[in-house]
């Protein structure tokens, strides 16, 4: 009986000590992914697709999200870092705020990719993976030039609003831009006007991207500057932003023969704003395919774990006031009633069976 309780012993040594080589010898990268909420069907279509791509290709993955609130976020990089990551995916809550956990980073020599999001005022960032954000404004500001009738003669007056995204988002500010080089023109020329006056950043931003701010300002405007006058297109730089807007305008009678909708546009093709344009109330939204994103991310990934070089295809123009940002940009689709099949159902991105087709 000692003899065979001796063996066992040793055998169950042998075991952990195999176990315990295996797991030395297991060279997979720990992929840290920090996305700000699940609130927004976009972020969690991200965060699956990374973590879907990424494990596919045998890398671990930790996949938090912050709920908007930065310290959470903060933390929870922290926690990513403490647990052995080797590349950081953050998409930030408050691009502004992670200096500090930044710099925790690079001293253990861990890869940080800004996700979407231009993470700044830090060194400590290697690269940057986007959309074109200043040609989302462009396509947005675009679309509503196009549905005013402008691109094909229309004079106007017509009046529109301004909406911008969250002032702690750095992509709030290339959006806005974007759209102004398109919408300033037709400003000056007294095609378009701005029956407010609000204009800039600084005046229309939406902190959070919140729906419910955009949703009372657009009810404020509504009240102080068209009780007499109708609002004709809105700036809106986010599908979110869109809904809130939607329901201010509907509040008071747009959406009826009596009182057309406004042309107002959006970003990211959610499931709410797709539907929306079909039942033509949203005019237009933005298309970025997030898988197409993620591809990009994780062929960075591929690269820094090879040793290659990382793929990049700007290097001049996203600068995050430490430094410009190495960085891989992908296109976008405007999306109408025109073409949103062909975009978002043929490309597999949505399944017709989602939505309720008039």
């Amino acid at each position: 009986m000692k003899k065979k309780l001796l063996l066992l012993t040793i055998l169950a040594l042998l075991v952990a000590a195999l176990a315990a080589c295996s797991d030395d010898d297991d060279d997979s990268w720990l992929i840290g992914i920090s996305m700000p909420t699940q609130s927004s069907q976009r972020w969690i279509d991200d965060g699956n697709n990374l973590v879907a791509q990424l494990e596919d290709l045998g890398f671990r993955t930790i996949l938090l999200y912050a709920e908007d609130v930065v310290a959470d976020q903060i933390a929870q990089i922290d926690n990513m870092i403490v647990q052995g990551a080797d590349v950081l995916v953050i998409a930030a809550v408050d691009g502004a705020a992670l200096t500090g956990v930044l710099a925790t980073a690079a001293t253990e020599g861990i890869y940080v990719i800004a996700y979407d999001r231009m993470i700044m005022d830090t060194p400590n960032v290697h690269y940057y993976t986007t959309f074109d954000n200043i040609y989302v404004g462009v396509v947005q500001a675009t679309s509503l030039v196009r549905g005013l009738g402008i691109l094909d003669g229309a004079e106007g007056p017509f009046n529109i609003e301004l909406f911008g995204g969250s002032p702690d988002d750095s992509n709030a500010f290339f959006f806005y831009d974007g759209a102004m080089s398109v919408l300033q023109p037709h400003i000056d020329a007294g095609t378009l006007v701005v029956r407010s006056g609000q204009m800039g950043m600084d005046i229309v931003g939406t902190l959070g991207w919140a729906a419910e701010r955009a949703q009372n300002r657009m009810e404020d405007l509504l009240t102080a500057f068209y009780a007499d006058a109708r609002v004709d297109a809105v700036l809106s730089p986010y599908d979110g932003l869109s809904i809130g807007i939607l329901s201010a305008l509907r509040g008071v009678g747009y959406g009826t023969d009596a009182q057309p909708w406004p042309v107002v546009s959006g970003q990211d093709a959610i499931r709410l704003s797709v539907q929306s344009i079909l039942d033509s109330e949203q005019y237009s939204t933005v298309f970025k395919d997030t898988r197409e994103l993620a591809g990009a991310t994780v062929r960075m990934i591929q690269a820094m774990q090879e040793e290659r070089t990382v793929p990049v295809n700007d290097t001049t123009t996203y600068h995050n006031r430490a430094r410009y940002m190495p960085t891989y940009l992908l296109p976008v689709v405007p999306i109408t009633l025109d073409n949103w099949y062909e975009a978002l159902i043929q490309s597999g991105y949505y399944d017709s069976t989602e939505f309720r087709i008039p």
